[in-house]
């Protein structure tokens, strides 16, 4: 399958990128709590932050992406969902339900919204 694929990958890919950055942050906070940086320390200390900077910009955009492409959708679908259940359609009414008691469930357990 290929959704199976894919997440292997991503996970593989997510692990390796968390790896890579526990051995830069480390060394970027010993720099910046150093007193007296050498020339090639402090030119490596903003290096090293600018492309924390980028990093941290291409993270916040895969998560908005996440946040938004995955609640909005998901909530459009609901409301269609409802829509048709309102109407009298069987099926939209049992799928309605299933919808229904899932972000009940995602609400009480704090899984479906991330509040930072």
């Amino acid at each position: 399958m290929e959704f199976e694929k894919n997440k292997e990958l991503l996970n593989r890919e997510l692990d390796q990128f968390n790896a890579i950055l526990g051995q830069i942050l480390p060394r970027y906070i010993d720099l910046m709590h150093k007193d007296d940086l050498s020339e090639k320390e402090s030119s490596e200390l903003g290096n090293i932050e600018h492309y924390l900077i980028e990093i941290n910009g291409k993270i916040a955009e895969i998560k908005y992406k996440l946040d938004h492409d995955l609640f909005g959708e998901t909530l459009d679908y609901y409301y269609q969902v409802k829509e048709k259940a309102a109407q009298g359609d069987f099926a939209a009414q049992k799928k309605f339900k299933q919808l229904r008691q899932s972000f009940k469930d995602s609400l009480k357990d704090d899984t479906f919204f991330n509040w930072n």
